[in-house]
């Protein structure tokens, strides 16, 4: 049996699609929880400075997304076809650009440029990707690609708590079809199964969030 090991924060951002991949599985892999207070001291010894890390019988990678098209291809959770896998490759890379705007809100240090990036990730950058993702939902019948479940709505569903918290918002407020994608991943016997076991403290990630405006973690 493989040997395998998640590194990341004790909080519900770009460790947990890893997890909840590894844990609908059915496969058994050390849970390594950081400290986010001595994450500079950590940061060094990290191939690129980055986490989450991701393990195998002690050969270590790092970038999350290129981590789950992994995990997302070694247990099935993938296209029918090339086309397929691109849909649900460009929907992740589409997913990551939207976390990362409001990211670089949330954690901008300046409090005038902060209050200039408000306005327009508001009013424009939010609602013009949620209209989109809140479309291909629908058109996908509760998926975000390829009509079925991937390894992209796993992201989806366990980065939602994150992006709330960052950008004070309701991701699914008004957008039922995304609704339906996050309960098609969290309502797995699986999933269910790990969140009774291992809870992740979403007032943690809270007061975490509030005291660090610094970017970069991921």
């Amino acid at each position: 049996m493989a040997k395998l090991k998640v590194t990341y924060f004790n909080l519900p951002a770009f460790g947990e699609p890893i997890r909840l991949l590894l844990a609908y599985s059915g496969v058994e892999f050390e849970d390594v929880l950081i400290d986010p207070n001595n994450w500079l001291n950590l940061k060094p010894k990290t191939p690129f400075g980055q986490l989450p890390l991701y393990e195998e019988n002690g050969k270590i990678i790092n970038q999350s997304v290129a981590i789950m098209r992994y995990l997302g291809k070694k247990y099935k959770l993938i296209g029918a076809d090339d086309w397929e896998d691109l849909e649900i490759d460009a929907m992740a890379e589409t997913f990551r650009d939207f976390i990362i705007k409001i990211a670089m809100y949330h954690y901008e240090p300046n409090d005038s440029a902060k209050d200039k990036l408000k306005e327009p990730l508001y009013k424009e950058t939010i609602p013009f990707y949620l209209e989109r993702f809140e479309k291909s939902a629908k058109e996908n019948g509760g998926y975000l690609a390829a009509k079925k479940l991937t390894w992209v709505d796993f992201f989806f569903a366990s980065m939602i708590d994150y992006i709330s918290l960052m950008g004070k918002l309701n991701i699914m407020e008004n957008n039922p079809n995304l609704k339906v994608v996050y309960d098609n991943v969290m309502n797995l016997p699986a999933i269910k199964k790990w969140y009774e076991k291992y809870p992740l403290s979403l007032e943690f990630s809270k007061v975490w969030l509030e005291s660090t405006r610094k970017p970069g973690k991921e």
